[in-house]
């Protein structure tokens, strides 16, 4: 029973002790009797019956040392959150509840009675008019989940009404501290978004929303006022033919625009998000892309003032093909010549400098002029066209002449689809452009796909190509002590 009545005057202490003052950590208040009772920092506590008498003379100074304890520790969990939130007036952290079974850290966040809130619209501080709870989840605390609990005001405007004041720590409609929201965005370029889901806690559907929102808000922010060159390419989004085209500006190496399909109306697409974001379509001066009549035709269209010029690798692709279809057309002729050209595939395609021994004695084989192979001629002008994209206009336009009287269908194919093309091809000489930043960024984005084993649909795989190659600054949508 006199345990009990200790514990008693335990949390009698413990409930007058909130407002009184602590004059040291280390040395407590001074117990001064009076009356029956003593003071503790100015307040009086009244004594334990006498019959008690030995056990509180043990226990006074224990009680209260542990009190003063409590409370001092409480006081630095509470500032050390503080500071760690990095919460301005009038916001403060009021308590903490930590939850070892359920792994959890609950934080309140409140303001005191009496606050006022600048008007979102006017900016004219308004007094509280009603509030609502809500909870964020905040980054782990160690390996614990952290969730930030505060009250919400809506303020009353005598110009605008009552309205909701945003938090400084969340976005407005996001269950997502800013903070935790940088956490994923910084781990979605590196890992599978169903691995980052994993590591923090949450369904990969929530962070795929994060990442939307993101990233058409920091989208909303870009200037494309500056953009003069530009790249169009597709990718591959998913099996079959289904293509994302991808428009990049070639100064700033980054992608602006992506929007599945390949088509012409693709183009015009790019041109309308391009005008959205400052930019003019009449003053795009040039633009690389590879052959395809969809893209040429959506180019004149929207972007009539620019020089179209086809990427080298696309022409040069061109050739590869025309040699690649020789040699298999020609294999399939007899067994002898199966013999010399089955399996040789890359002993074709790989330029001379970078040829192995064995792919070099293939090649010297099928050029032969005794064997009169149809694939070695056609190596032979692959060769040729080489020396003459390199060298100018005339050079290329005789090769074209050349491979036009070749006899080879694969070749005179190629010499037309050249011709047919010539404007462009030939503009490179001035313009000097290529699209072989495309070719880098599609491996990027092409990994991207394959670590996440595919993406449910074109929009999340964009959203990822906005965030590995768009260079979009999220820094104004998130406090300076973000990720």
């Amino acid at each position: 029973m006199s345990f009990i009545r200790v514990l008693r005057y335990f949390e009698w202490v413990r409930y007058y002790w909130p407002n009184t003052p602590i004059v040291s950590a280390r040395r407590p208040a001074p117990l001064r009797p009076w009356y029956g009772a003593f003071t503790v920092g100015g307040r009086r506590v009244p004594r334990l019956p006498s019959r008690l008498g030995s056990l509180y003379d043990s226990t006074r100074k224990y009680i209260v040392k542990s009190m003063i304890f409590i409370k001092i520790s409480h006081m630095k969990d509470v500032d050390l959150l503080q500071q760690a939130l990095e919460l301005s007036d009038p916001w403060k952290v009021i308590s903490c509840a930590f939850s070892a079974p359920e792994r959890r850290l609950d934080m309140e966040v409140d303001f005191p009675a009496g606050a006022r809130f600048p008007c979102p619209k006017c900016g004219q501080l308004c007094p509280v008019h009603d509030t609502v709870k809500r909870t964020y989840r905040h980054i782990d605390f160690f390996h614990h989940k952290a969730y930030i609990v505060s009250r919400e005001p809506r303020v009353a405007c005598g110009d605008h009404g009552v309205l909701h004041i945003p938090v400084p720590w969340a976005r407005p409609g996001s269950g997502f501290t800013l903070i935790f929201e940088g956490l994923v965005l910084y781990l979605a370029p590196h890992m599978a978004i169903r691995h980052v889901a994993r590591l923090v806690g949450e369904h990969d559907t929530m962070l795929w929303r994060i990442i939307r929102k993101q990233v058409d808000g920091a989208r909303k922010s870009s200037d494309h006022s500056h953009v003069r060159r530009m790249a169009f390419d597709e990718t591959a989004g998913r099996r079959g033919h289904d293509y994302v085209t991808v428009a990049v500006d070639l100064d700033e190496k980054r992608v602006l625009f992506a929007t599945p399909g390949k088509g012409s109306s693709c183009i015009g697409e790019a041109a309308k998000d391009l005008k959205a974001h400052g930019g003019r379509p009449a003053l795009i001066n040039t633009i690389a892309c590879d052959m395809s009549a969809a893209f040429t035709a959506g180019i004149k269209r929207y972007f009539s003032r620019a020089t179209l010029t086809y990427d080298r690798f696309h022409v040069t692709q061109l050739i590869i093909k025309a040699v690649q279809q020789t040699r298999r057309e020609e294999q399939q002729e007899c067994a002898w010549k199966r013999a010399l050209l089955k399996g040789h595939h890359w002993s074709f395609v790989t330029n001379e400098a970078n040829q192995t021994e064995k792919q070099k004695s293939a090649v010297a084989v099928a050029s032969l002029p005794l064997l009169h192979l149809k694939t070695g001629r056609a190596y032979r002008l692959k060769l040729a066209f080489q020396d003459a994209y390199a060298s100018g206009k005339g050079p290329l336009s005789r090769w074209c002449q050349w491979a036009g009287r070749s006899r080879l269908p694969a070749m005179v194919s190629a010499a037309k689809s050249i011709r047919k093309h010539w404007d462009g091809i030939v503009s490179w000489f001035e313009t000097d452009v290529t699209s072989a930043i495309m070719e880098g960024y599609n491996s990027l984005f092409q990994s991207a796909k394959s670590r996440a084993r595919g993406y449910r649909n074109n929009g999340y795989f964009i959203d990822m190509m906005y965030i590995i190659a768009g260079k979009l600054d999220f820094s104004a949508r998130y406090p300076a002590h973000s990720i």
